[in-house]
């Protein structure tokens, strides 16, 4: 029967040990890759292709209904500045179409404007009739889980060309699309399948 000399089996030892530690390190920065994954956040342009307009019968509504927002995202109006603007407004001013007094309005023809709150954000064209033809857009950024709302920051009247607004959302409750899904949610669920596999690497 063959006998390991002691330097060799601390080596043996010593190579396991380094395996062990590798696997645990790569474990982590899998989970750190997830993370910043799910945590990047998205653009969306109104409309799509279409952008924001009468013209091609988009439903605004379907539309937003297709997507999850979430605070950090950014949503971008594209339109030709002639014939259309962009005003916010609030919950009664979108159903009843009022342009009489908005809370902010944008008018570059190429507005970005990044949601900073959960909750639901109204937007219509002012032009006369095409808020009640359909170019108008109720968008719901979902609750984040386990995150602690940011406070209102102060809204500006206007922007400027190729700027981003930052905005808080409109405070009018009502449902999440129900397909609108947490990205958190899947995100603390990897999370703890890679911390497991981390607990049991170090009980072998």
């Amino acid at each position: 029967k063959y006998t390991y000399p002691c330097g060799a089996l601390d080596q043996i030892s010593k190579k396991k040990k380094s395996e062990r530690m590798a696997a645990r390190i790569v474990v982590a920065l899998a989970c750190m890759v997830v993370m910043l994954g799910l945590s990047k956040a998205a653009v969306y342009k109104v409309g799509d292709s279409a952008g924001w307009t009468t013209i091609a019968n988009v439903d605004y509504k379907l539309w937003a209904s297709t997507k999850t927002f979430h605070i950090g995202d950014t949503v971008l109006f594209e339109y030709n500045p002639k014939f259309h603007n962009v005003m916010r407004v609030t919950h009664a001013m979108y159903r009843s179409c009022n342009n009489s007094n908005p809370i902010s309005t944008f008018t570059t023809g190429n507005d970005s404007v990044t949601l900073t709150n959960h909750g639901h954000h109204f937007f219509f064209c002012g032009v006369p009739g095409h808020c009640m033809a359909g170019q108008k857009l109720d968008l719901n950024v979902i609750h984040p889980v386990s995150f602690t709302p940011l406070s209102d920051p102060p809204i500006s009247s206007s922007s400027s060309p190729s700027s981003t607004t930052m905005i808080p959302a409109a405070g009018v409750p009502g449902p999440s699309p129900s397909h609108a899904a947490s990205l958190s949610s899947v995100a603390a669920a990897v999370v703890s399948l890679l911390v497991s596999l981390i607990f049991a690497n170090f009980a072998s």
